[in-house]
């Protein structure tokens, strides 16, 4: 019989087979924490929620580069999914996601103040919750013109690269950008436990912000960098100091509102801007909510009305509403005025760090000085190598038939380049390079045109060792290329200003301080208020080209001022809202600072200091009204009136009268005749059509109105009336001599 073998107990799966399975083990929950959570949360942080010094995400930088590749800088668009698939060898978190960070991207998605993705398709919207993009089979793709920008001089070691996740191909763990792409385009995320939340600012701001710095570091960036310009447009409701403590800390709340246009036909508001936070959809829902609970009743239908032209919601309003009465509610009780919390957590280097614009623009210098000087060592290293080899070649100058003949007497062809480096005392690496010269370019033209050759490698060799030793000439070229950018990228901002304090009912006027000041207003626009001294150092005005100073007044700092309007409006303001400048800036754009309608143009300015007086309004059509400045008066501190003056006519000129002036209104027909504003009467309401002054013939019109002067005539009386309407009378020669010899004087 054989032996019985001993009995074994079959193993228990989990107990045998894994060591300590099913065991309970305590452990310290800061362990669980640091074993488990901490690498996750670290992940989050670093490689996927937090944008880095050059503006980016992990995810953006993959997809980017992946199209920089596949020649989308310059190529003609390709199917989006295509771009998905080739992305996937860097990103392997899926296609949708992938998708998803290119409709961010994309240009018809419209998030981005400067989008890198030029796209065809639907794109959906970052103002619509409900307009869904298009697969990625149905849309097309490839970069925009700027994101060139972000890959120039890739090639050069001006970044690293390090492996994809299956050591198949490198990515660069930077973009080199050559401007500030961090606070140009908007960037959000959420990681653990911190997030980030940037906004956006004007291109040609920043670039210009930045090149102040470069000249000096202590430089206030708020002087350049006005505020946030975000892609939907709007208004931002100023607040000096909120915006310094986001420029100084990174952190702080700035109110955007939206922009509306009324359309007095139909007794319509448009809103055609709204806040960056919020949706289309969200706004309807909320105002409909207002309207069911009664809380607002002066609506009668409202509908979204947006197409191809751009976002508009249309408010239907019921019979004699004010529609700014209307929207001033709608701002306090809607997200159409909303708050944009601004959390600059930017990646630096690895770790997360909180800091306010200034200390994102001077850790990107920093960035930039690295790129730039690695560039110029990557160019170096080249010109010294080929240097190297043309000084070889210079050798043999002095004997070319020894060359030739060291050649053809070598037998073994391994021993060419040792008989090479002996004949003439070059080292291995030049006397390969001679022995590869084609026989057709062993002449001597050939060789002197290498030598020329030679001496400009050594003039920038010498060059670019003197910038790399140099912190100054590395800041000029930055610089040079922050200047290029804005150049050639820049575009005029999209949200302007409502300065917080215009809001705020006012009456506080005994506190303004009170000082002269001389006032400047532009034909295009432009406001300047210049201290005296000031004016007596630099008295140059800067002007935008083509412009031209149409209004300059000697006042004080209490001063009013109505700003008339092409559409009869009129925006009042104080002189003590604006800051001092200098004539050689050009000025606040009053348009933009006093939120003027889309289109809507200065025609004329108007400053006074006691609502005392008259105002004259001339018409083209040969009518005068005169009005009293007290009509413009207002108890509380309103900003825009309506119905300024007469639409009937376009004006020609508004005036506002010393005693005893008089004007020379000068027709068509050139014909003139001299006004005296006592011989009409004041007629109380401002958009009266005024009393006929001037005689037109058919066809004709005021062309221009001038204040008499002793100079203007020889026989002033020739062109008085006595009574009005009169048709005025042809100049003289004498007085168009005078003319023209006060002309040519000037």
């Amino acid at each position: 019989m054989p032996k019985k073998q001993k009995e074994t107990k079959k193993p228990v799966l989990g107990s045998a087979y894994i060591k300590d399975a099913g065991l309970v083990v305590q452990q310290p929950i800061t362990e669980t924490l640091m074993e488990n959570y901490m690498p996750y949360a670290m992940s989050v942080i670093i490689s996927r929620a937090l944008p880095e010094i050059d503006g980016f995400k992990p995810a953006h930088r993959k997809l980017l580069y992946t199209m920089y590749q596949m020649g989308l800088l310059t190529g003609p668009r390709t199917k989006s999914a295509n771009v998905v698939g080739q992305t996937m060898k860097l990103n392997p978190h899926g296609d949708q996601t992938i998708y998803e960070t290119m409709v961010r991207l994309a240009k018809g998605n419209e998030s981005l103040l400067h989008p890198y993705v030029d796209s065809k398709g639907n794109f959906g919207k970052a103002y619509s919750r409900d307009m869904a993009y298009a697969a990625s089979r149905y849309t097309e793709v490839k970069l925009e013109k700027i994101a060139g920008e972000l890959f120039k001089d890739i090639g050069k070691d001006t970044v690293d690269f390090v492996p994809n996740y299956d050591n198949t191909m490198t990515e660069p763990t930077l973009f080199p950008a050559t401007f500030p792409s961090i606070l140009v385009n908007s960037n959000v995320g959420i990681a653990v436990s911190m997030a980030s939340s940037i906004c956006p600012f004007n291109l040609a701001e920043v670039c210009e912000t930045t090149v102040q710095l470069l000249k000096n570091p202590d430089f206030d960036v708020a002087e350049t960098l006005k505020g946030p310009d975000f892609p939907g447009g709007g208004f931002l409701l100023y607040n000096p100091d909120e915006f310094r403590k986001v420029c100084e800390t990174g952190r702080g709340s700035l109110r955007v509102r939206g922009r509306y246009q009324y359309d007095k036909g139909s007794n319509c508001i448009e809103i055609t801007e709204i806040p960056p936070t919020t949706t289309v959809e969200v706004i309807i829902d909320k105002i409909i909510d207002l309207v069911k609970s009664g809380k607002v009743r002066e609506i009668s239908d409202i509908r979204d009305e947006t197409d191809l032209s751009g976002l508009k919601i249309a408010i239907e309003l019921k019979r004699g509403t004010d529609p700014d009465k209307l929207m001033t509610r709608l701002f306090k009780m809607t997200p159409l005025e909303d708050s944009y919390s601004c959390n600059f957590n930017v990646l630096i280097d690895g770790a997360p760090r909180v800091l306010g614009a200034k200390g994102i623009l001077l850790e990107w210098i920093e960035f930039r000085r690295k790129c730039v000087a690695r560039r110029v060592k990557f160019d170096l290293k080249k010109a010294e190598d080929k240097l190297h080899l043309l000084q070889g070649l210079g050798k043999i100058l002095l004997d070319i038939d020894k060359a030739i003949r060291i050649v053809r007497e070598t037998e073994d062809e391994d021993e060419v380049v040792p008989n090479l480096m002996m004949g003439f005392g070059i080292d291995e690496t030049q006397a390969e390079y001679v022995a590869e010269i084609k026989l057709r370019h062993l002449n001597r033209q050939y060789i002197l045109d290498r030598l020329e050759e030679t001496k400009e490698l050594e003039n920038s060799i010498a060059e670019m060792r003197d910038i790399l030793e140099s912190p100054r000439k590395i800041s000029k070229i930055i610089i040079t290329e922050l200047q290029e950018v804005a150049k050639k990228y820049g575009q005029p901002r999209k949200t302007l200003f409502i300065y917080a304090d215009e809001e705020e009912d006012g009456g506080e006027e005994e506190e303004i301080p009170d000082y002269p000041v001389h006032l400047f207003v532009t034909a295009e626009g432009y406001f300047k208020k210049i201290l005296p001294q000031s004016l007596r150092m630099s008295s140059a005005q800067k002007l935008k080209e083509g412009d031209e100073i149409r209004l300059e007044v000697e006042s004080t700092n209490r001063a009013e001022l109505l700003f008339f309007t092409d559409k009869c409006q009129v925006y009042k303001a104080k002189a003590a809202d604006f800051a001092e400048t200098k004539a050689s800036v050009m000025g606040d754009y009053i348009p933009s600072r006093l939120g003027f309608d889309e289109g809507e143009k200065l025609a004329a300015a108007v400053v006074t200091a006691d609502y005392k007086g008259d105002i004259l309004f001339f018409f083209q059509n040969g009518k005068v009204s005169k009005v009293p400045l007290s009509a413009y008066e207002t108890k509380t501190n309103r900003r825009k009136l309506q119905k300024a003056y007469s639409d009937k006519s376009p004006l020609a000129a508004v005036c506002v009268p010393a005693e005893g002036e008089e004007y020379v209104l000068t027709s068509g027909q050139k014909r003139k005749l001299i006004f005296n504003p006592a011989m009409i009467a004041v007629k109380a309401t401002r958009d009266n059509q005024g009393v006929a002054v001037m005689t037109l013939k058919k066809n004709g019109f005021v062309e221009k109105v001038e204040p008499l002067t002793e100079n203007t005539f020889v026989n002033p009386s020739r062109y008085r009336t006595k009574t009005l309407p009169a048709a005025g009378a042809i100049v003289r020669e004498e007085d168009l001599g005078q003319q023209l010899t006060l002309d040519g004087e000037e």
